[in-house]
């Protein structure tokens, strides 16, 4: 269970558990903001045997956001740069048992400068890097110059985590799934799924859905569905970090009822969150009406 980010106080992590952070060896990612770190992160936490990730305030592990939040969440930039540093203790604490209870041997940390990443290892208890790889090793000055751009004009960030798992923290955001393929020094090979969102701080504006609009996506979902012939009530609840749907049909006579309430329920999870950004947790389909019209 995760801590609240601010409501735990700083304390060694012995207290709470008998990893040994100190044992942990650490890799630092180093490049000036939107240079293509996240982007280029997976791939090379693979090359390099690393467990986990620290990027941006989160600790991500295989397809997994472990821990943490997203500096890509926060409502200024100002408050970007303090989650991505570990500015709350609570926060802290949350990674340091992340850390812990994934028993990570190598960690990469991603930062914006060497100062950065000393800082961010000392307030989470971690040693000192062993190695700083500089992004300019990984990536042309023609990718870094694009990817500047990219950051510039069209406010994107990547997050090294999949698609499915970003959205249930980053619900009515717009995330889009980024695949890319990566040489390694032998072999061709598919690179691990990461994606694309535009944080709140973005000088693009803060990306918004009324509860009101959610519902009329929804309900012309459902109609698209053959056997449909009415939506009676279309509820949108926020619950969490996600949203729970709940809709009531009416049907047309002589369909399988089932059959057609599955494929409403497929149909909404897959198109509502495609539109709209919103990760639903739970999708809840009802007919209480058979039409004979």
């Amino acid at each position: 269970m995760r801590s609240s980010p601010e409501k735990a106080p700083d304390r060694a992590s012995g207290e709470r558990t008998a990893f040994d952070l100190q044992s942990v060896e650490i890799l630092a990612l180093v490049g000036p903001s939107g240079t293509g770190k996240s982007h280029r992160a997976m791939t090379i936490a693979q090359e390099r045997s690393c467990d986990a990730i620290i990027d941006d305030g989160l600790l991500i592990a295989g397809s997994r956001i472990a821990a943490g939040r997203s500096a890509k969440r926060e409502e200024t930039k100002t408050a970007a740069i303090r989650r991505a540093i570990f500015s709350a203790p609570g926060h802290v604490l949350e990674v340091r048992e992340g850390i812990a209870q994934l028993a990570s041997k190598r960690l990469l940390v991603l930062g914006t400068s060497t100062t950065m990443v000393l800082r961010i290892v000392s307030r989470l208890g971690l040693p000192q890097p062993l190695e700083f790889l500089d992004i300019k090793e990984y990536a042309t000055p023609e990718e870094i110059d694009r990817a500047l751009w990219q950051r510039r004009q069209e406010g994107k960030h990547v997050i090294p985590a999949p698609a499915f798992e970003v959205k249930k923290t980053f619900s009515g955001y717009l995330v889009d799934p980024l695949r890319v393929f990566a040489r390694s020094r032998e072999q061709r090979y598919s690179a691990p799924e990461r994606s694309v969102v535009r944080p709140t701080y973005s000088y693009f504006g803060r990306f918004y859905i009324s509860d009101a609009v959610v519902m009329q996506i929804a309900q012309r979902i459902c109609l698209e569905i053959p056997g449909v012939k009415r939506v009676l009530k279309t509820l949108v609840l926020a619950v969490g970090e996600g949203t729970i749907l709940d809709v009531e049909l009416v049907l047309d006579y002589g369909i399988k009822v089932f059959d057609v309430m599955q494929a409403v329920q497929r149909s909404l999870k897959d198109n509502l969150e495609f539109l709209t950004g919103i990760y639903l947790e739970r999708v809840d389909v009802s007919t209480k009406k058979i039409s004979l019209e």
